[in-house]
């Protein structure tokens, strides 16, 4: 049975570390995967495979981006119905969206630790984590001067082992209907 895949890559053209989604489609194309479409320059791959071992999926996905672009690129790996899943729970629903917030959800790769209590406040009030559910954790952020602080997923609990990568909740909603084109 074949899948539908959304891969979110982390520390994708940023940093120094640029491609282009025509390359890394071919990457992802080189791997065997179907369907390979891309959205934005922040590293969102949609595709269908037949394999269901998520797990391995990942691994072979990051040990080839590995391999190809000469460094690591934590992925991410949801189905397009996970993603809609998380959408429809609609996980910001009464916070008041003004120009100097934002809402984001990181992607994790593992959940964070069990022992997380909600909500988690940055020292100097300019992100919390409000919740989280297994694959992502639900970040407001306050701009401060206008702009973001910093990476949402830096907001992660220091005794979190997994890597995240962050979307604006309004981009996830246009990730999500790109990928079921």
């Amino acid at each position: 049975m074949t899948r539908s895949y959304i891969a979110f890559l982390r520390a994708v053209n940023v940093g120094g570390r640029t491609i282009t989604m025509e390359r890394l489609r071919g990457h992802f194309t080189e791997l065997g995967l179907g369907d390979v479409r891309s959205y934005i320059q922040s590293g969102n791959v949609f595709f269908t495979a037949e394999e269901t071992d998520r797990a391995a999926l990942t691994a072979r996905i990051e040990e080839h981006l590995a391999a190809a672009l000469g460094y690591r690129v934590p992925v991410m790996l949801r189905t397009v119905d996970e993603v809609a899943e998380l959408v429809a729970a609609d996980p910001f629903a009464g916070i008041e969206v003004t120009p100097q917030l934002r809402l984001c959800v990181v992607f994790l790769s593992e959940p964070l630790p069990t022992e997380s209590v909600f909500p988690i406040r940055g020292p100097r009030g300019d992100w919390e984590i409000i919740g989280a559910v297994p694959g992502a954790a639900f970040t407001v952020v306050r701009l401060r001067n206008g702009r973001l602080g910093g990476n949402p997923a830096a907001a992660l609990p220091g005794s979190y082992r997994g890597h995240g990568t962050s979307r604006f909740f309004h981009t996830v909603v246009k990730i999500l209907n790109a990928a079921r084109r």
